[in-house]
């Protein structure tokens, strides 16, 4: 989990031009099927350590795509909404078509 969790993150952002000092906050949300550690320790593994991270576990509905780790994050940029970089890698593209990029 520890590549997938710091390769998301590195895309998110290299793809908005971000770095951890633009980062307000960011909330990780797992799907249930994930018992193995929680999301925000590898970003704090690749240094961000003073930004507020916190975990948060996603409903568990039939169907759903498993093993899946979001990432939401609060940053600080005059980027437009409309030109923000949704990530979604390793067949998450399937939860949201219209947005991934």
């Amino acid at each position: 989990m520890s590549g997938a969790v710091t390769e998301l993150l590195a895309e998110i952002l290299e793809r908005n031009s971000l770095t951890g000092d633009d980062l307000i906050s960011v909330l990780f949300t797992a799907t249930p099927d994930i018992h193995s550690a929680f999301p925000a320790s590898f970003a704090r593994e690749i240094g961000l350590t003073d930004v507020p991270l916190i975990c948060a576990q996603e409903l568990d509905i039939t169907g759903a795509l498993s093993l899946v780790i979001r990432v939401m994050a609060h940053v600080e940029t005059t980027t437009a909404r409309s030109e923000i970089k949704h990530v979604y890698l390793r067949g998450a593209e399937v939860l949201r078509q219209d947005i991934a990029q």
